[in-house]
């Protein structure tokens, strides 16, 4: 084999190699770049969910007054008092 042939092989089975790390290997760069993404997003809404949490936390340790209450069981729980009829109306498009 002439050392050419043999440069020439060796160039192919390296850029193989690198095609393969690059796109098919199982920490191939396309999805660690896709796995930065997601971090970056979930890293996000963790974040929005803390601030939710501490901003509800604050509102428990301030109390809650009847009015409060009754209005966060009627809109997050869809709760209702007894033999109260409750109509739904959804807005159309």
């Amino acid at each position: 084999m002439s050392k050419r042939l043999r440069r020439n092989v060796l160039l192919l089975g390296l850029v193989g190699l690198a095609l393969w790390v690059a796109f098919f290997d199982s920490h191939s760069v396309l999805r660690r770049v896709s796995y930065a993404h997601e971090l970056d997003r979930l890293t996000v809404e963790n974040d929005r969910l803390t601030a939710e949490n501490e901003a509800l936390a604050s509102m428990l340790e301030a109390g809650l007054d009847d009015a409060t209450l009754e209005r966060v069981a009627r809109e997050e729980y869809g709760m209702r008092r007894p033999g109260e009829r409750v109509y739904r109306v959804e807005a159309g498009e």
